[in-house]
């Protein structure tokens, strides 16, 4: 999609598009020999969770930083963002119900519908867990410290690096977590982590390597490469740690 059609389909101006590329929030899948910025699937999905965590009031360079840790988890953030729509419409329609009263002549003042309190709890109970979750680590302040002067340029060459190494440890899976080819390809992962983001140590490495399947979001998230790669990850984490 061009610019102008995701504005159109999202109600974010184009103007504030632009400004999320040149700030390396939301770069375009692909710029065209014209300059014609153009978005696909994954680009949308990242700017849907932009438009969350500012409905929530996440700072830009917040949002920047907590998309681009490796530890982020979108299908827990949409929990979570769930949880937060829900309460909102439950307070709506609460509103809503008074209004029909009113409308039918009840006389009887009820202000407990225009509570926000248990929304905002909710918001600051969500803004605080996630700074936990993916902001205090200090592998996370590395990696912010690191990140933030990063340009699309940049982005778009360490997330198809990402890709790179997760294809080809699914295309190397039947040769066995121990294979000289799988090996190299978790030094690279290894490397990969250290180059752009924290000092990954072998002893992080191999906490890495149990969260994947100990933690079903990361399972899941790594399995979409190919089913059991995060288990094949992990097996081939614990032979290189040796």
């Amino acid at each position: 999609m061009k610019i102008n059609e995701v504005a159109k389909l999202t109600g974010v101006s184009v103007r504030t598009l632009h400004y999320y590329d040149e700030i390396g929030l939301l770069p375009p899948d692909e710029v065209t020999e014209s300059g014609y910025r153009l978005y696909g699937t994954a680009a949308l999905e990242r700017l849907q969770q932009i438009l969350f965590f500012r409905e929530l009031g996440f700072a830009l360079k917040e949002i920047h930083n907590i998309l681009n840790n490796p530890a982020f988890d979108r299908t827990e953030a949409l929990e979570h963002h769930k949880k937060l729509l829900l309460l909102k419409r439950g307070r709506l329609d609460d509103l809503i119900a008074l209004v029909n009263r009113t409308l039918k002549g009840e006389t009887e003042m009820s202000f407990k519908e225009f509570d926000m309190s248990q929304i905002e709890a909710a918001q600051n109970e969500y803004g605080k867990e996630a700074e936990e979750r993916w902001g205090s680590t200090e592998a996370y302040k590395e990696s912010a410290r690191r990140t933030k002067e990063y340009s699309k340029e940049d982005w778009a060459r360490i997330s198809a690096e990402s890709e790179r190494i997760h294809r080809e440890l699914a295309a190397n899976m039947k040769k066995g977590p121990a294979a000289p080819e799988v090996q190299q390809l978790i030094a690279d992962w290894q490397a990969h982590i250290s180059n752009h983001f924290y000092e990954c140590s072998k002893e992080i490495l191999a906490g890495l390597g149990k969260m994947y399947v100990a933690d079903e979001r990361f399972t899941k998230n790594i399995d979409q490469y190919a089913p059991g790669l995060a288990q094949f990850m992990s097996d081939a984490i614990e032979v290189y740690c040796k």
